[in-house]
């Protein structure tokens, strides 16, 4: 059986392009080559990264690009290189001269697979940090309120003083019974 050289590429959104990836790839020399338009958060969710790594047998070489193509996170990038371990394939980063069958090259992939991580770590801190600085000036996040204020004060006064029923209440507000059930407690 011949050892085969195979290329995987990865952008993260449907806008952007696969060419400069696949172009590469093919000038090193692969001949197959998995691709797809998805986040990289998580390799689980990747079917192509799936297939490629399914695919790969001993002797083969897997090439990307890029580190962050196959993996945003430590964890993955350590289950990703382990199972290329284990499976005897040699992982080769064309940007990042990259070449985990030597050893420097097993050294630069898990401090880039670190460097990748701790990227990832700052990106999701300050993405917590400005969401409390917006919620600080009073934007809010998430759905629009069904209900107004008054109109849940206004269920209120019709569920204790006319007795009006939840099912009533939801056909007259329209709005679903667990709506008028948070309208109800909000209350107390």
């Amino acid at each position: 059986m011949t050892e085969a050289i195979v290329g995987y590429a990865r952008v993260s959104s449907a806008g952007q392009s696969l060419d400069v990836q696949r172009d590469k790839l093919k000038g090193f020399g692969c001949t197959r080559i998995f691709s797809e338009k998805r986040s990289g958060r998580q390799a689980d969710s990747r079917p192509e990264l799936q297939a490629c790594l399914q695919f790969v047998r001993d002797g083969d070489t897997l090439v990307i690009s890029r580190l962050d193509r196959m993996a945003r996170s430590i964890l993955d990038l350590s289950k990703i290189a382990d199972l290329l371990k284990k499976k005897g394939v040699t992982l080769k980063v064309l940007d990042q001269a990259i070449d985990t069958s030597t050893s420097e090259g097993m050294l630069m992939f898990s401090l880039l697979g670190a460097f990748a991580q701790f990227e990832n770590d700052i990106r999701a801190e300050r993405q917590t940090d400005g969401i409390a600085k917006a919620k600080e000036k009073g934007v809010t996040f998430g759905r629009k309120r069904a209900l107004t204020p008054e109109q849940c004060k206004r269920i209120r006064t019709l569920r204790e003083e006319e007795r009006f029923s939840v099912p009533q209440l939801a056909e007259r507000f329209n709005v679903g019974p667990a709506t008028i059930y948070r309208a109800l407690q909000e209350s107390t």
